[in-house]
């Protein structure tokens, strides 16, 4: 592929990408791939509604009003102007966005990505502590914040942080009014599709966080893979779901993927219960939804009490799916859910079921544009049906923003997610679990040292390690085995105090549901902490 001369004249991503030996090879083996050398990904989307003739039809949802794409495109427009005009940004400079899922979030994200800046999405759990850590890595030049969340975050910049709030309709030094003023009419910025769209972070078994680098053209070409060939979205399609917008999963699922479709997403003024999900799914007409397996299992017993009438597709992603709990939704709806797996190094799913075709147990096949193998320790392809680590290469990769763990993840100019699978002879993949010690809990990453990190902190604890359980529920959870120092006791107290004390450090569902006291850690010869053996269950 070319490029056309980058827009972005800070060069501070551009200069901290991984070298050429480092770099994922990209292949574009399908003509729907191929894309102009000048592309911005916002101003391509509402270029397809404007061709489609989608521009009247309904875009972005909420309880209290609704936007069309020709709305959306107008406010969008407005955002990039002020960012550019009032604020003076450049192209290549960095945002920090922090929100839930709401209208106003998904506005400013597709803003800052038209006026050719970096969009740095941020999880509104996260805490000063965590998002003190990303703005020291992106190095930002502005937040964009939900006003109902600004607390953390001013805590973190401690006011060397230019922050502008929005969802407060009301302020005049809000987003939206300053937005307001502008015309709209300033072009979307000419980027090369080579030009960086956004970074998302992700921690890492160590705790310290990895920003993926994706850039205007990677994303295109996501839309071109799995919601072309798996999803196959129509225009008459109401989209809805759980997975946050800081996540690649919900940013592709319940914005960036619709949008593509001419479909329109809804999103909720609070956030979902299982209960409540179930009920708006059918209020507002839902035919696709997004969530983990843990809360499909929550989801259950509401949808069979009260089945969504509109509802035809549901996609599971961000953890294992058991086959329990897909059968327990299918009892409840009558629908069979598509099962991917997806990387936010690689942005969306490129493992995934196909509709009309589940082999119990089965994953599914690779995703159109992608291609996958099974290799073991040497690299090299295993006979079908063993196990070892899953390794694929299609039109996105992994690109970490400087950091020497990205040789850990492209090899060969393949990628290495970090999961074990098995690969029978249909070509259908069989997720056997983490290659790593990440604990996927709910459909969230949780690095194990990041939270024996937090509980160091704590007075009491002399030592710890951290590891994932298995649980019927959330697929995995939080394990702590903890060492208290001499006149503390293990007890139902302190287990709350514990778990109280990594709330008020990390991201609340970072924190241990399981807590075991030890008067030892299991460790090697040379003091090295054996892991597996508190997976196996040590005894205290």
């Amino acid at each position: 592929m070319t490029a056309a001369p980058s827009a972005q004249t800070d060069r501070f991503v551009h200069e901290r990408l991984p070298t050429p030996a480092l770099s994922p090879h990209l292949r574009y083996d399908m003509p729907q791939l191929h894309m102009a050398d000048q592309a911005n990904l916002v101003a391509s989307l509402m270029a397809k509604a404007a061709r489609e003739g989608w521009l009247h039809r309904p875009c972005l949802r909420s309880d209290q009003f609704t936007l069309s794409y020709a709305q959306v495109q107008h406010r969008v427009s407005q955002i990039a102007q002020l960012l550019v005009q009032d604020f003076g940004l450049v192209p290549g400079n960095r945002v920090l966005l922090r929100g839930g899922n709401s209208i106003g979030m998904a506005l400013a994200w597709l803003g800052v990505v038209q006026a050719g800046l970096i969009a740095v999405a941020t999880m509104p759990l996260l805490r000063a502590k965590e998002l003190r850590e990303v703005m020291n890595k992106a190095q930002p030049q502005l937040a964009l914040c939900d006003g109902a969340l600004r607390a953390e975050l001013d805590g973190a910049s401690e006011g060397r942080l230019r922050t502008v709030a929005f969802n407060l309709p009301h302020d005049a030094q809000s987003l939206e009014a300053l937005a307001a003023t502008q015309d709209g009419l300033m072009p979307p910025c000419a980027t090369s599709a080579d030009d960086i769209a956004m970074m998302a972070f992700t921690s890492g078994t160590t705790g310290q966080p990895k920003a993926a680098v994706h850039a205007h053209r990677d994303i295109l070409a996501a839309c071109e893979a799995w919601p072309r060939h798996v999803l196959r979205a129509t225009p008459d399609d109401v989209v809805m779901g759980s997975p946050p917008l800081a996540f690649t999963f919900g940013l592709g699922g319940l914005l960036i993927f619709p949008l593509w479709a001419g479909a329109s997403v809804y999103y909720p003024s609070a956030a979902y219960t299982p209960e409540t999900m179930v009920r708006l799914m059918d209020e507002v007409g839902a035919t696709i939804t997004y969530t983990a397996p843990t809360f499909y299992r929550q989801m259950a017993p509401f949808a069979r009490a009260h089945r969504p009438r509109a509802l035809r597709i549901c996609v599971s992603a961000g953890e294992a799916l058991p086959e329990a709990t897909r059968q327990l939704w299918k009892d409840a709806t009558g629908i069979d859910m598509l099962d991917g797996i997806g990387a936010t190094e690689m942005f969306h799913i490129f493992i995934s079921s196909v509709p009309g075709r589940h082999k119990p147990g089965a994953l599914g096949p690779v995703v159109p544009g992608y291609t996958a193998k099974v290799v073991g320790e040497d690299g090299q392809e295993l006979p079908r049906g063993q196990v070892g680590r899953l390794a694929v290469i299609g039109p996105t990769g992994c690109r970490y923003l400087d950091d020497e763990r990205q040789a850990n993840y492209v090899k060969g100019g393949w990628n290495h997610p970090g999961d074990a699978f098995m690969q029978d002879d249909d070509g259908d993949f069989f997720y056997q679990a983490r290659a790593d010690d990440m604990i996927i809990t709910a459909g969230y990453n949780v690095g194990g040292p990041e939270v024996e990190d937090a509980l160091l902190q704590h007075p009491a604890v002399a030592e710890c390690g951290v590891v994932g359980a298995p649980d019927e529920d959330r697929g995995m959870v939080v394990k702590a085995c903890v060492v208290l120092k001499p006149g503390h006791t293990g007890d139902a107290t302190m287990v709350k105090a514990l778990q109280d004390h990594v709330k008020a450090t990390l991201a609340p569902y970072k924190y241990p549901r399981q807590v075991i006291f030890m008067n030892a850690l299991p460790r090697t010869e040379t003091g090295k902490l054996q892991r597996f053996r508190l997976r196996q269950g040590a005894q205290p």
